[in-house]
């Protein structure tokens, strides 16, 4: 199985690669590392065009586990897996925002590493903390459902591509706005029953969500397999429908998080699944 993921994040590296030169060079995304006991590494960039005392929007881009690491570097590999693409639509559109890209370890994304990285985003740049997004690819993206899970009320919207999760949790994040996407041949997270255990596919998730009356989008390409994120990241709608999307309520304190007990299912699966 490792065998096999390596090889597929070669085949999404070369993709993006000879998909076109990006607009944002590596060097220009800061190095930055939480003030944590374990401090969590990542990269950020904030777009131009803000106003004086504008508030910006906030994209946490959570990798899968071959980019894994204390490098801070690895992350941004396939011009951040395409997630990048958003920076580009943001400068091409003067539209500012910060990106920030954090790197983790062992193949699973904690929520508590989300939150300390958006922390100490909150205290370096001038976001909104009204309107926090989150998007992951692969285990990046079960990140997201997990950290959804954890503090429903505390993210604006988000955007998991190729992902799972358990159903166990759904029901609080339901009328969380996602735009959910997958390839309908996923060759490794089946887009139905991910692993064939507790976590399913995208594709189940959509279903279960519509039907605690949550409504998210989904796309879905038949054809594709795991390796979808360049072209969902450039999906033209994305990011205009990211920004639109703002907390219905006051914001959480990033500071003084209740705990995670919500995702200890999850992690329970995590470890039987071993990605």
């Amino acid at each position: 199985m490792d065998t096999l993921r390596s090889l597929i994040a070669l085949v999404g590296a070369l993709a993006l690669a000879t998909s076109g030169a990006g607009a944002v060079e590596r060097a220009e995304l800061g190095r930055y590392r939480t003030a944590d006991r374990q401090p969590v590494p990542y990269r950020a960039i904030e777009t131009p065009g803000r106003s004086d005392g504008e508030r910006l929007p906030l994209i946490v881009f959570l990798h899968g586990d071959w980019q894994d690491g204390d490098d801070n570097e690895a992350q941004l590999a396939g011009y951040g897996n395409g997630s990048l693409e958003l920076v580009d639509r943001a400068i091409e559109g003067n539209v500012p925002l910060v990106y920030v890209a954090p790197q983790t370890e062992h193949g699973y994304w904690p929520p508590r590493r989300v939150a300390a990285v958006v922390r100490d985003a909150l205290a370096r740049f001038p976001v909104d903390p009204r309107r926090i997004y989150l998007t992951g690819i692969s285990d990046g993206a079960s990140g997201v459902w997990d950290a959804l899970k954890a503090w429903p009320t505390c993210f604006a919207a988000a955007v998991p591509m190729s992902g799972m999760t358990e159903l166990a949790g759904l029901a609080p994040i339901a009328r969380v706005p996602q735009w959910i996407f997958h390839g309908g041949e996923d060759n490794d997270t089946d887009v139905e029953t991910g692993y064939g255990g507790a976590m399913v596919g995208s594709r189940a998730v959509v279903r279960a969500l519509r039907a605690m009356g949550g409504t998210p989008r989904y796309t879905e390409y038949p054809d594709e397999m795991h390796v979808i994120w360049h072209r969902a990241y450039a999906t033209e709608e994305l990011l205009p429908w990211l920004l639109d999307q703002r907390l219905p309520g006051p914001p959480c304190d990033f500071a003084h998080l209740p705990a995670a007990g919500s995702i200890a299912p999850a992690v329970a699966a995590k470890s039987r699944q071993t990605r």
